[in-house]
């Protein structure tokens, strides 16, 4: 079955680049009909979407955070990237990588903090 598995820095300073991976197994990233997301919740607040990369390594991002975000990949790693710039406190959160059809990672706890 299709594991995903955040990594990356908990702690990140404002104004600083979030950088977070999410490895994948049991499926591959780059063929089949599979997209891959990143969202977030902030404490106390719902669920965002940040974005996806489908299989043919296609980008879509949420209009919100399009300006700070981007989403790559490493297909030999099997592995898909976020990366979040210019951050502040108030992208603290814990943020999850996903698969289309529902599979979820565990999170991962960031906070950004001086």
């Amino acid at each position: 079955q299709v594991q995903l598995q955040e990594s990356g820095p908990g702690l990140v300073k404002p104004s600083q680049t979030l950088s977070l991976t999410c490895t994948v197994s049991s499926a591959s990233i780059g063929t089949g009909y599979y997209a891959w997301s990143w969202i977030r919740q902030p404490p106390g607040k719902g669920l965002e979407w940040m974005g996806t990369i489908v299989s043919d390594g296609s980008r879509n991002y949420s209009p919100s955070l399009k300006s700070r975000t981007s989403i790559s990949r490493d297909t030999s790693k099997n592995q898909f990237s976020l990366q979040l710039t210019s951050v502040t406190p108030e992208d603290t959160a814990v943020y999850y990588c996903k698969s289309s059809d529902d599979v979820w990672g565990q999170g991962a706890q960031v906070t950004v903090s001086s």
